[in-house]
């Protein structure tokens, strides 16, 4: 062997103990058969696999989709005015970093549980709204899909904003200068130039979003109180409440699939692939 080989070993080995073997353990129990007081045993089998299929957990994964989706596109709509904003700022751009860094200093529970607080009925906005007498009574903010969808977005908005900083802060400020030098508007030089060239930060920015919203367990199980159930959401009831340890591998394995695929996807895209 090599020195780089024999470099790399540790590595290699690491990866092994703590990524193939476990996903490997997972990809067996999906076609083994749900033991009587829980756990897994043989035969083996497609039922799991197939029980998928059912509409229930169809319904399921649609939801689970289009809440990443849709929290994956309201963080491209707030996150790419603030990271053009602080790859502009000058001087004062390491500020503006941290206070987007700021929210990391505390749990992802404890920011969680802030929503909860602030969109209960008795919370600041349903409070605001009432006393200034827009509302009588107060609105449904909290156990929906909004709910959750505002956690996500929130919560993972600043992986958005970092990729696509980096890209945006590296963009040759001759470019839109030229651009005005031969007649061209500043929403012209935004669509031709500046967000052409920031779209390996947008893909990366999308990628780190939409992966842990497609697999999000937390956010949901508070905001959504039981009433908007995910995968992750979905995944943990099996291996916890329900014991089916098998179909729980499944719905696991349906969600590192997708993942996969949107990854691998993004590897075709060298700029997007090195900001990761």
């Amino acid at each position: 062997m090599t020195l780089r080989a024999w470099s790399l070993l540790p590595a290699r080995l690491v990866s092994t103990f703590l990524l193939v073997v476990p996903l490997g353990i997972v990809l067996v129990y999906c076609f083994l058969t749900r033991g009587d007081y829980g756990g897994v045993e043989q035969p083996w089998t497609l039922e799991n696999v197939e029980r998928l299929a059912d509409p229930l957990y169809l319904a399921i994964l649609w939801r689970s989709l289009w809440l990443a989706g849709a929290a994956t596109g309201l963080a491209a709509l707030a996150g790419y005015p603030l990271a053009l904003f602080i790859a502009r700022s000058g001087r004062w751009r390491n500020l503006w970093l941290q206070l987007v860094l700021l929210p990391f200093w505390t749990s992802f529970l404890v920011r969680t549980y802030a929503w909860i607080f602030i969109l209960r009925d008795t919370g600041l906005i349903n409070t605001t709204l009432i006393r200034l007498g827009l509302i009588h009574s107060p609105l449904p903010l909290l156990y929906n899909d909004g709910a959750v969808l505002a956690g996500l977005v929130y919560n993972y908005l600043p992986f958005f904003v970092l990729p696509l900083y980096a890209t945006l802060e590296r963009l040759d400020n001759a470019l839109p200068e030229a651009a005005a030098d031969l007649g061209a508007s500043p929403w012209r030089t935004f669509w031709r130039i500046t967000l052409p060239l920031s779209r390996p930060g947008l893909v990366a920015g999308s990628v780190l979003v939409f992966v842990p919203c497609l697999g999000a367990y937390l956010t949901p199980d508070l905001l959504g109180g039981g009433k908007t159930v995910m995968l992750g959401n979905l995944v943990q009831n099996q291996f916890t409440s329900s014991r089916d340890w098998p179909f729980g591998a499944a719905v696991s394995m349906v969600v590192l699939l997708a993942s996969a695929l949107l990854l691998a996807g993004l590897l075709r895209h060298k700029t997007a692939r090195e900001l990761l």
